[in-house]
């Protein structure tokens, strides 16, 4: 038992680490790196849930063919000397403000539910649980929108990744 408690503080710290390097680190091959770790770190989360085909999806679906499209999507671009951003904008003016309020709304949220379920045994979960006719019955009638939209995004974010990266080139089309 102990053992589980432990491993879940290790991926839970590993899942906060890899989303704070996503966001933190200035070179984009290390943030798909990071965005690996966290990956990683959430399938281990889903094998302590016993949902081990859920886990299984996440380490070969998204840590592996998804983060295999970034990394060539950022090589494929590259460096560039220009900033991401321009400094003193209004995102580095308000960004802090935000987190900052963020974080306060989440300490009030985790005070304010007296931290009940700390000592419970957690929520009642059914045999079938991430099972792969579970898996099937959930994304193929409730969320078939969302699903299928998000597959769509990652595409669109590829295209337009590699439609920037050929304008800041300079290898427009000539017609």
């Amino acid at each position: 038992m102990w053992f589980e408690q432990v491993l879940f503080f290790v991926a839970a710290i590993g899942a906060l680490g890899g989303a704070l390097g996503v966001v933190i680190l200035r070179n984009p091959f290390y943030s798909v790196l990071a965005l690996v770790a966290h990956l990683v770190a959430l399938a281990m989360l889903f094998l302590l849930l016993h949902a081990e085909f859920i886990a299984a999806g996440q380490v070969v679906v998204y840590a592996g063919a998804v983060m295999v499209l970034y990394v060539f999507v950022v090589a494929y671009i590259g460096g560039s000397d220009e900033p991401l951003r321009p400094e003193g904008g209004a995102i580095s003016t308000f960004g802090p403000l935000f987190a900052a309020a963020i974080a306060i709304e989440l300490c009030i949220a985790m005070l304010g539910t007296g931290l009940e379920a700390v000592d419970s045994k957690g929520a009642d979960i059914g045999a079938g649980f991430g099972s792969p006719a579970a898996i099937g019955e959930l994304l193929l009638r409730k969320f078939l929108v969302a699903f299928e939209a998000a597959s769509f995004l990652l595409l669109i974010a590829a295209v337009g990744a590699v439609v920037l990266a050929r304008r800041r080139r300079g290898l427009e089309e000539v017609a």
